[in-house]
């Protein structure tokens, strides 16, 4: 989509502090982290929330998770645990309309959050 924030960014036309990415997956640094590390992973593909994410039935949410793993091995916070949120709506907190997980970790992170 031509006015998404993180189309734009997959297409290079916005700049971000990327980390990883592969064919299907793109993840980058927030920039207004939550945790010491706080990495949004997003698909290559525009789907608008996570419930459009599992309709697309393509193994896309798989790779997204798979992503979302590897930037928590990367980043050095998968022994030690993370977090890995979907907001899906603007009541849950979403605002950027393009799926995007957030990988959390580096502190202890309570439950509930928030």
């Amino acid at each position: 989509m031509s006015d998404c924030l993180f189309c734009k960014i997959v297409a290079k036309e916005i700049p971000a502090d990327i980390v990883y990415e592969n064919a299907r997956a793109l993840a980058f640094r927030d920039i207004n982290p939550q945790a010491p590390t706080h990495v949004l992973v997003i698909p290559r593909a525009h789907h608008a929330d996570g419930a459009a994410l599992a309709a697309a039935d393509d193994g896309l949410a798989d790779d997204v998770l798979k992503a979302a793993h590897a930037v928590a091995v990367q980043e050095g916070v998968a022994e030690g645990g993370y977090r890995i949120v979907f907001n899906t709506g603007a009541g849950a907190g979403q605002t950027v309309f393009h799926v995007h997980a957030h990988v959390l970790g580096g502190r202890g992170l309570t439950w509930p959050p928030g």
